[in-house]
């Protein structure tokens, strides 16, 4: 039987299930999943898991994550990414490189954070992304977070780009819109990308395009994926 894992570089504008459905044609069997949603203007690491081995689903899915991306400052939008419609445009040519890797520092450690409406979490049994698409919002518990590292790389008003070493459930999106909010500007998200998940790096992965059964690790599921 076809099983074990890959490491997928997904691409933008495909949905993570995309991917598997994808996954599941090429390998022609239904038992296909994924550890931890991209959603569609992401890219990077996505783990996939045939077989068996979609067991390790738990195991895989608590790992720490890693990301590059780029926010654009004096931007709010309905689901804090470029492609949400636009609430707000608000000053943000004072906002300094210094301002912005002070404000970074109030979101790193452990910190509360809403997730947002385009999330895969689940309200009354329902994703919000599901909600939201159907123009509903709804009130959202803070959820406990932790944010290891939060770095400033390069800074050309009005887009910031960074990285953020996180724990499993914290939202790159919401990070950059709550930055956005402390410097009084608002922010959005132009581009994510996961460069890392626990021990799988950006560098492992393979591009969907070139897919194959033989690029499958073996992972019994008795091992530990760490």
């Amino acid at each position: 039987m076809t099983e074990g894992i890959a490491i997928i570089d997904k691409p933008s504008g495909m949905t993570s299930h995309d991917v598997v459905a994808r996954v599941r044609r090429i390998l022609k069997i239904k038992r296909v999943g994924h550890a931890g949603t991209l959603d569609p203007l992401a890219t990077g690491v996505l783990v996939i898991l045939v077989g068996k081995s979609t067991r390790l689903f738990d195991k895989f899915v608590a790992f720490d994550k890693a990301y590059s991306a780029t926010m654009q400052l004096g931007l709010k939008t309905s689901s804090a990414d470029i492609n949400g419609e636009v609430l707000s445009t608000r000053p943000y040519e004072k906002v300094s490189r210094d301002m912005l890797e002070e404000a970074f520092k109030s979101f790193t450690g452990s910190i509360f954070q809403v997730p947002p409406m385009v999330s895969a979490v689940k309200h009354n049994g329902e994703r919000l992304y599901k909600l939201a698409r159907k123009g509903v919002a709804v009130e959202r518990a803070p959820r406990s977070v932790r944010i290891d590292r939060l770095e400033l790389l390069n800074f050309q008003s009005p887009f910031a780009e960074f990285i953020l070493e996180c724990s499993k459930g914290t939202y790159v999106r919401q990070v950059a819109e709550d930055v956005g909010e402390l410097l009084g500007c608002g922010a959005c998200i132009t581009q994510i990308r996961r460069i890392k998940v626990g021990p799988f790096s950006i560098d492992k992965a393979v591009k969907l395009e070139d897919f194959n059964a033989g690029v499958l690790r073996d992972w019994p599921v008795g091992q530990n994926p760490a």
